[in-house]
């Protein structure tokens, strides 16, 4: 059905609850919801097949190759609509130079830079593309309801939303995030924008509070109806727990591939190993369709740092919140619940009933266990935080070469796992959103390292703040009611 599929003549993929008591929706449907009836996420009942012509992938520039890879995913959109959301998203100068993701080889690994977007994180690689696909999704299924999307972040994903759906029509974003855990950087981005449809709130509380109120929020249909009745309003979400941000994230990892393979490193069909700083597990769960589609693959590392919760859980089978939780020099993985694990599960198991079952066992006791063997294709590590700064600072004396927290710490476990075996680790953030600490492991001022500043970070300092004050966790869906009383 994929040829067809590609021609737009048949539409079958359909999208499914990962816990299986939830109708199945099309991509589009999947998109607007954002989180399914039963509390699941949504994820494609099949993967679409990765063309393995390396030669015709290879002559492919990054947006002729997410339309290659996402055309399966985005079945009941027309190859114009699919073209012109992908232009939308990665060309007209977005992004700071013409190579979308660079990909470079220093201490022996390939570092793929996810980084050169709007907002200097790798979350601008979905949050560009994924506001379109949600404006056409809205057409399509004749949505008149302004979509309220909400946003819990650990620092990175509230921004690159917020600059994602700036002023798009139809819109309005809320973000939270916790206060005094993000970075200096992230914190002064998120309260300075400049969207006219922008709502910025920190919470008393850290990321898993503001995740767990938000899904919350999601799945309380009596709140959904009354906020219907008075605004015409709908919620959805737009951090990885939506099917349209996730999906954009796999074309980054065959991209890599291809890169590697163009540098002669591998040869065509050969194995890699991926390996990704995981918080909330989206981003390594993308490298995991990407395999499911055809991409070779070795393992997948899975790289914490001191809140090591998913290092625990693929070393061991069991999942257990009942730890303390560590405020870190890479706040974006400071999480201990992580949400798109349900689907890989799901993946795994292959049974809604159990994930179910396996997600009321963390609601209710904060611990749940699965058989290790399942996981076989998953090494995990850990990197503590003077760790991370060692690695920073090792890589910038050897190869001259600049990474933040987040990349240091999959760089410090990649290490420390010895497997030879050629590498791809997603470089998630600019080393400049987490200055303090870069210059901190290297000792001397990031200015002074000729690395130049991202175009959205210079000027941050003169920015005027514009979303200020904290609120309590519990206060949440209260905040977003009189955030919209006059609307």
């Amino acid at each position: 059905g994929n040829e067809k599929n590609r021609q737009g003549v048949e539409r079958n993929m359909k999208y499914i609850s990962t816990r299986a008591a939830a109708p199945e929706m099309t991509v589009s449907q999947a998109i607007i919801k954002g989180i399914a009836e039963d509390g699941g996420l949504y994820v494609p009942e099949s993967f679409p097949r990765l063309s393995l012509d390396w030669e015709r992938l290879l002559k492919l520039d990054y947006k002729e190759l997410a339309f290659e890879v996402l055309s399966g995913y985005l079945d009941n959109f027309s190859d114009d609509e699919k073209r012109s959301c992908i232009e939308g998203a990665y060309g007209g100068g977005k992004f700071e130079q013409e190579e979308i993701v660079p990909v470079i080889k220093k201490g022996g690994v390939f570092f793929a830079e996810l980084y050169h977007g709007p907002t200097a994180a790798f979350k601008d690689m979905a949050l560009s593309l994924m506001p379109r696909l949600l404006s056409v999704s809205l057409k399509k299924e004749g949505e008149t309801r302004t979509v309220v999307i909400i946003v819990s972040t650990s620092g990175d994903t509230g921004m690159a939303a917020l600059k994602g759906f700036e002023n798009v029509p139809g819109t309005e974003v809320v973000v939270f995030f916790p206060d005094g855990a993000v970075s200096p950087v992230q914190e002064k981005q998120m309260r300075t924008a400049e969207g006219k449809n922008a709502h910025v709130f920190s919470i008393y509380g850290n990321f898993d509070d503001a995740q767990s109120a938000q899904k919350e929020i999601l799945n309380d249909k009596e709140f959904a109806a009354e906020m219907e009745s008075a605004h015409n309003i709908r919620f959805s979400a737009a951090n990885s727990m939506n099917v349209g941000r996730l999906i954009p994230q796999i074309v980054y990892y065959v991209w890599g591939y291809l890169r590697m393979l163009e540098a002669g490193e591998i040869s065509a069909g050969d194995k890699i190993n991926i390996a990704v700083p995981s918080g909330n597990f989206g981003n390594l769960l993308s490298a995991y369709y990407a395999f499911r589609m055809g991409l070779p693959v070795n393992r997948f590392i899975c790289a914490s740092n001191k809140n090591k919760v998913l290092t625990d859980f693929f070393n061991s089978g069991v999942y257990d919140t009942h730890r303390d939780f560590y405020v870190t020099n890479a706040p974006s993985m400071d999480i201990l619940i992580s949400s798109n694990l349900e689907r890989l599960l799901y993946h795994l198991i292959n049974d809604g009933a159990k994930v179910a079952e396996l997600m009321d066992a963390l609601k209710n006791n904060k611990h749940y266990e699965v058989d290790k063997n399942i996981l076989s294709m998953f090494a995990a590590g850990y990197a503590e935080e003077d760790e991370v700064l060692r690695a920073i600072d090792e890589l910038c004396g050897s190869d001259d070469y600049l990474i933040d927290t987040h990349t240091a710490v999959a760089y410090s476990v990649y290490k420390k796992l010895g497997d030879k075996t050629p590498t791809l680790i997603a470089s998630t953030a600019s080393p400049y959103k987490f200055a303090d600490s870069v210059s901190e492991a290297i000792g001397r001022p990031l200015e002074s390292t000729g690395l130049k500043m991202p175009r959205s970070l210079s000027g941050l300092d003169d920015k005027k703040l514009i979303h200020l004050g904290a609120i309590a966790k519990e206060r949440m869906k209260d905040k977003i009611r009189d955030e919209f009383k006059g609307f």
